[in-house]
């Protein structure tokens, strides 16, 4: 998807600019490559610099209200100072490396309904900025992402929403402002116990860190609370042959536990969710020879059939936008 525009920051007659990704999809840890063209507009122009921003919404919480803001997390300078002369064309290649906790959109070719991430093109001119281009990234998982996600789908549990929320998770080597939640209906053999689950990956080059949030139902005296998991894996544990048997495991251990979750979402990346205490660990995170090179053609693995249509949006393409300022 290539949205062109003119520079309406510099006036009519001014330089355009339209960057074209060579493959708008990737994974953490991979590279976005492509290439930033711009055209010269009735008179020559300097420009001072060309910036490319990963950008995504979040949810903020604050002062009783919750809204949904725009952030860039990450952003990269692809050329410095140059000249260009009336109806010049140019063309700057670029590689975008892909953070490894950049949050998940896509999941089996599905847009995740919730999501959305543009990578998003500046141009300065004489200390004016134009946010001048946007452009669909889709991000897909990494294998093990893969792998646990299916586990959930086997085990009976629905894709209920995604989103990411601003703030830290304690206890985690959590890097951006902000971390996802997926989010899961229970599936009828844990609805005794659970409403729904919420599961983030803190995801690193060595492995990841698997967050579950329970939200336990009551008892007969006691009333219903949130209990939480704190999980590490390794990258080359993708291959495990029973994920399924592992997140059951995760889930039992869990909702065995009591504890309150949430210490407040704060503004200005101040609050953090979850306590420090209590993680539960799998096996240690160990330097896993894989991942984020893996190609990005089919994705392998069981998709457990009728779920998928309830879980993403028919359209990868209806969830984005909103990211007007």
């Amino acid at each position: 998807m290539v949205f062109k525009k003119m520079l309406s920051a510099f006036g009519v007659g001014g330089p355009s600019v339209d960057t074209v990704l060579a493959n708008p999809n990737t994974r953490p840890g991979l590279t976005l490559e492509g290439q930033v063209n711009l055209l010269g507009g009735d008179a020559p122009a300097k420009i001072e610099q060309v910036v490319l921003g990963l950008v995504t919404r979040v949810e903020i919480e604050g002062h009783d209200a919750e809204y949904a803001g725009v952030m860039e997390f990450h952003r990269m300078q692809v050329s410095g100072p140059l000249q260009l002369a009336p109806k010049q064309q140019l063309a700057i290649p670029f590689q975008l490396p892909v953070p490894w906790e950049t949050p998940i959109t896509d999941v089996y070719g599905q847009r995740l309904r919730g999501m959305t991430m543009g990578l998003r093109t500046e141009l300065a001119i004489a200390r004016a900025v134009d946010k001048g281009d946007l452009d669909q990234v889709n991000v897909h998982p990494l294998p093990v992402h893969e792998r646990i996600l299916e586990a959930f789908q086997q085990l009976g549990f629905r894709f209920k929403h995604a989103d990411l929320e601003r703030g830290h998770i304690r206890g985690t080597q959590q890097t951006l402002p902000f971390y996802q939640e997926i989010e899961f209906y229970a599936s009828p053999q844990y609805a005794s116990t659970i409403k729904e689950v919420e599961l983030t990956f803190v995801t690193s080059p060595h492995g990841l860190e698997v967050i579950l949030e329970c939200d336990k139902r009551g008892g007969f005296l006691a009333p219903g609370h949130d209990a939480f998991g704190h999980y590490r894996v390794s990258h080359d544990e993708a291959g495990r042959t029973d994920w399924a048997q592992v997140v059951d495991g995760w889930l039992r251990e869990t909702t065995s536990r009591y504890g309150s979750l949430r210490g407040g979402h704060g503004f200005g990346g101040q609050g953090h969710k979850f306590g420090g205490h209590g993680h539960g660990h799998g096996r240690g995170v160990g330097m896993g020879g894989v991942v984020a090179g893996a190609a990005l053609g089919a994705v392998g693995g069981m998709i457990v059939g009728d779920m998928i249509g309830d879980a993403f949006e028919g359209d990868s393409g209806e969830d984005f936008g909103g990211f007007e300022e």
